[in-house]
């Protein structure tokens, strides 16, 4: 079946086509370049793996719960639409929200492997043009993961948001070099990392669990890439230029705190926009969801150097100035850890039971005989 099939509502064109602007800078220094960023290349090259063997697509995943979603996150519950849902509405409840999460994560990682392409092209040196050709191998690994969940295991598709399309478009329109770093790597990735985060500690379902807990081991080495090379960067800027940036990260922080609600799937069980809208703002679990999303791009934003008075006071109106003291390489590295006892756990499951047939072959060989 076409994924075209499987959309929830068709998009507004096959292909989003985005004018490219900038120039492609070729560098002739082939020296060994910045000691961190190369150890990170090489880092990138040795955790290459593959989606189709890494993860054990035979579990079952049941589409009306994918991921296990309680009632009281819901949007819906405890509204007078809830209380005329039967437990199949509230099952396709489920369903839409799961398709319309993992639908934005699926569209954002192809904007993240189009801008990882972009860095690959514009940034002017060659150990960032290094890692940045690992990155876009990454980006389009978990693109087909995403893909490969939403269409096998849910069997339902979400347009993208019009705001993180928005946000992604400005991003891959503006010709300055940094601005697929900050744009992609740390305002979209750092909240869909905070996003895949919350999912991956809260699902009791194996498959989401693994295909998070490993797409985030990757993006920990992102986000460290990004942070190097914009820090290197912005210390060389003038205060008129970082000001600009910080323009750019708080109306990129206020549009996907305010438009990122899933606002799309009530639409989808005819409730009105304006009606979904306001549901959605009083749902307690958004407010708590909104601020965790920027537990990864504060910290970020302030460790790369962006920390002026105005953006401080932009986070301050958000309720999450507190977590710019964050410890981003902490959770960076629990995601590297979290991803490797999940690999443990597995094989060890898997040569148990290896070990368990063969004791069973040989006792059944030994009757036998």
């Amino acid at each position: 079946m076409s994924t075209r099939d499987l959309y929830t509502s068709a998009p507004s064109a096959p292909t989003w086509q985005v004018p490219a602007t900038g120039a492609a800078r070729f560098s002739w220094d082939y020296d060994d370049g910045r000691e961190r960023l190369l150890a990170l290349y090489q880092k990138g090259k040795d955790k290459q793996w593959d989606g189709a063997t890494r993860i054990d697509w035979d579990i079952e995943v049941d589409p009306y719960d994918p991921l296990g979603t309680p009632d009281e996150v819901l949007t819906l519950h405890g509204t007078r639409h809830w209380a005329k849902m039967t437990e199949k509405d509230k099952g396709d409840l489920r369903r839409h929200y799961s398709s319309w999460q993992f639908s934005q994560f699926l569209h954002g990682e192809q904007g993240a492997m189009i801008c990882a392409a972009r860095i690959v092209e514009s940034v002017p040196d060659l150990d960032a043009k290094f890692y940045s050709a690992t990155q876009t191998m990454d980006e389009a690994r978990h693109a087909e993961i995403y893909g490969r969940f939403l269409q096998d295991k849910i069997g339902m598709l979400y347009p993208i948001n019009d705001n993180l399309q928005g946000l992604l478009g400005d991003t891959l329109r503006d010709s300055r070099w940094d601005m697929p770093y900050l744009g992609m790597q740390v305002l979209i990735e750092g909240l869909a990392l905070a996003a895949f985060g919350m999912i991956r500690d809260t699902t009791d379902k194996p498959l989401p669990k693994q295909i998070l807990a490993y797409v985030m081991q990757d993006e920990a080495r992102h986000v460290a890439f990004g942070r190097m090379a914009l820090r290197d960067y912005y210390k060389q800027l003038s205060d008129a230029e970082l000001r600009e940036r910080e323009e750019f990260v708080i109306e990129g922080c206020y549009l996907m705190r305010d438009r990122l609600r899933g606002v799309e799937v009530l639409e989808n069980f005819g409730i009105p926009r304006k009606e979904a809208e306001e549901l959605s703002e009083q749902s307690e679990f958004l407010q708590l969801f909104r601020k965790l999303l920027f537990s990864r791009i504060v910290p970020c934003v302030k460790d790369i150097g962006l920390w002026g008075e105005r953006l401080q006071k932009a986070y301050l109106d958000m309720g999450v100035f507190d977590l710019g003291d964050s410890n981003l390489d902490l959770l960076m590295t629990q995601d590297e850890e979290i991803a490797e006892a999940l690999d443990a756990e597995r094989f060890a499951r898997e040569e148990s039971a290896r070990v368990t047939e063969v004791a069973d072959a040989i006792e059944a060989g030994a009757a036998e005989a």
